[in-house]
């Protein structure tokens, strides 16, 4: 009988795959607002910008007026100390948070909500931003990172400007030591060995016969041991056109 797979040994929680969570500095989420608040300003200053381990980008400590701190991430321009505006009565600059009905088209923006209140979803790492596109009856289009285009709700907030840290992945690592600490604060597993490399007792595609490959297909109510590979697909390569 072989060892217990990657995935069995994962699902244990042992440190090696666990991520150094209380490391990390706050969750990025816009504060809650009543309706008076949403439909005027509400001013804050930048206290402090600060580096969040696992995290592409930085962090903005935002101090508001009625008291309260958030956390943010950074978009490209903004400095410690500057001064910034939150509600639907906010201009549009650099840093500023706004519902996206508010916000004029061919803006870009960040840290999107996909509903109103959700505290931010979309356009969040770092370099990434959406365009308004134009804003109808339904909701405003926006143009993701991916170049899709989305109705999202207008009450929505976002965060005018682009998230900063871009050009990030373009640095190369140089060596593994520094890949290692980094997918160390993402809890990610690294290196990461293919099964196929692997011996059959250790892993279902492991085989000293390198045709003798199994279907990378499985059930979602595959045991624990085979639940590896494409779990539960629908199809698998490349699309096919078809013929009309």
């Amino acid at each position: 009988m072989g060892k217990r797979i990657r995935v069995q040994r994962r699902g244990r929680g042992s440190p090696t795959f666990r991520a150094s969570t209380h490391k990390r500095v706050a969750p990025v989420q816009y504060p809650s607002m009543s309706m008076e608040e949403w439909n005027g300003v509400i001013q804050g200053q930048i206290v402090q910008i600060l580096h969040d381990p696992g995290r592409g980008s930085p962090l903005a400590s935002i101090k508001l007026e009625t008291g309260e701190t958030y956390y943010t991430v950074v978009p490209e321009g903004v400095y410690e100390g500057q001064s910034t505006q939150i509600g639907g009565k906010a201009s549009v600059e650099i840093g500023n948070v706004l519902p996206l009905g508010k916000i004029p088209e061919g803006t870009m923006v960040c840290n999107i909500e996909l509903s109103p209140g959700d505290g931010g979803k979309l356009a969040r790492s770092s370099g990434s931003y959406a365009t308004v596109v134009t804003h109808t009856p339904d909701g405003t289009i926006l143009k993701l990172p991916s170049g899709k285009t989305q109705y999202v709700n207008d009450l929505c907030r976002a965060t005018v400007g682009v998230i900063s840290g871009a050009g990030r992945i373009e640095k190369p690592f140089l060596k593994a030591g520094a890949k290692f600490h980094l997918m160390k604060a993402k809890g990610r597993v690294y290196p990461r060995t293919r099964g196929v490399a692997m011996v059959a007792a250790s892993h279902p595609y492991g085989s000293s016969k390198r045709g003798a490959h199994k279907v990378t297909t499985v059930s979602r109510h595959a045991p624990p041991g085979r639940k590896v590979g494409l779990i539960a697909a629908r199809s698998t390569g490349k699309r096919k056109r078809r013929r009309k």
